[in-house]
């Protein structure tokens, strides 16, 4: 038994989280699909449309009984929430970070909601770019609106892998250039940048709860290790084998961006620095040492910050060491030394340090699929384009390397 009815009022939520009652556009249909259960589902505002799609239901209905509907067709006509919930599931099942899975999920519904999508079937390409012009109109990144279109493709491939799809609705369309829009890039630090940091760091109070010496420490281990913000914020003592040859630190999978467990070298220099603040930490075996992520510690403190606040402490410093020139000091002052964000509008952020090591693997010589594995990227390209950085200065000692020819 179906019927189409237009009820007088509804329930909606307004965007400030309130259920209000407002009077119903458009027209429902009350069924009982093929397994018997009662369905309702809203149509459309035009009494003709809704009765014509409530027809096409119930035909599919009673071929489902006589089986005669293709499978894929039977996919495509499930709720586009059912997939996504199944999708969600999929993600957790191959260990998937919580946030990447939350993250992921928000853009596809942002994109759905936007398209109006009811099931899977009516995802289209040209329903995609239309919401990635409106965010781009919002002043929205490229790399931005890369990540909705990653999140759209690769839930449309794994749509398609499943037989939920006849094909790919997306897989012609390609990620855009972010080279010419980049918002947030990073520069790496010069040695003697980096030495002035650790000096500010150690000499200045507590920033974000963070004790100076602590942060030094931080900014060490990223700059010579590579790990990330999360990483550092999962160490304990235990995390650390100080005593092996070479000394080693280990990410667990949990932690780590590429869900596996990495055990990275430590230099011998950071090695010695560890023990004798970790003498002085004093802390358990299990206790975090860097409280910084979420995840472990319940709050997210702003690394950033930290290193905004150190670099500002010791380029004030630098410059008030030239007091006695004035002609250097105001050639200190307009220089990019120390800045945290430079005349190119490169951050030094925390995750600057992470470039720190990855161009002094390269400038120390370190070949690009060595410079990889230490980097642990999947991709050797991410490596030697994104994060390493030769200056003009870099250059020239490179072609000074050349054999000469002739007299």
């Amino acid at each position: 038994m179906a019927n189409l009815y237009k009820p007088k009022y509804k329930q909606v939520k307004t965007k400030t989280g309130e259920v209000t009652v407002r009077k119903a556009k458009k027209w429902y249909a009350r069924y009982r699909d093929e397994t018997g259960t009662m369905r309702r589902e809203a149509l459309a505002r035009d009494k003709r449309v809704a009765q014509g799609m409530l027809e096409k239901i119930l035909k599919r209905i009673e071929q489902a009984k006589a089986g005669m509907i293709d499978p894929l067709e039977e996919q495509a006509f499930r709720p586009f929430a059912e997939h996504l919930d199944d999708y969600r599931k999929h993600m957790k099942q191959k260990d998937d970070s919580p946030r990447h899975i939350r993250d992921t999920c928000v853009k596809i519904k942002k994109i759905a909601k936007a398209a109006k999508w009811r099931r899977v079937a009516d995802i289209l390409a040209t329903d995609v770019q239309a919401y990635l012009a409106e965010l781009a109109d919002k002043g929205l990144s490229i790399q931005t609106r890369n990540h909705y279109m990653t999140a759209m493709k690769t839930f449309t491939r794994w749509l398609y892998r499943n037989r939920r799809l006849r094909d790919g609705p997306l897989l012609h369309l390609s990620l855009s250039n972010t080279a010419v829009d980049r918002r947030h890039d990073r520069r790496p630090l010069s040695q003697d940048e980096f030495t002035l940091l650790l000096e500010a760091a150690e000499a200045g109070p507590p920033i974000q709860n963070i004790p100076g010496v602590d942060r030094a420490m931080m900014y060490i281990l990223s700059a010579f290790t590579g790990l990330r913000k999360g990483e550092i914020g999962s160490l304990t003592v235990r995390s650390f084998n100080l005593k092996a040859k070479p000394a080693t630190v280990t990410v667990s999978a949990a932690y780590s961006k590429r869900r596996r467990e990495d055990r990275q070298v430590l230099h011998p220099m950071l090695a010695e620095r560890l023990r004798a603040w970790l003498k002085l930490r004093q802390a358990g075996d299990g206790e975090i040492l860097f409280p910084v992520d979420k995840r472990t510690c319940g709050i997210d403190r702003r690394t950033g910050k930290m290193m905004r606040e150190d670099l500002k402490a010791a380029r004030r410093k630098w410059i008030a060491e030239a007091e006695d020139n004035p002609k250097e000091q105001r050639r200190r002052k307009k220089c990019d030394f120390l800045k945290y964000i430079d005349s190119q509008g490169r951050y030094a952020d925390f995750h600057s340090n992470r470039h720190t090591f990855i161009t002094n693997l390269s400038l120390a010589g370190v070949s690009p699929r060595d410079a990889q594995e230490l980097a642990r990227h999947s991709d050797v390209r991410l490596t030697m384009n994104l994060y390493t950085h030769v200056n003009m200065q870099d250059k020239a000692r490179a072609i000074e390397k050349l054999a000469a020819v002739g007299g």
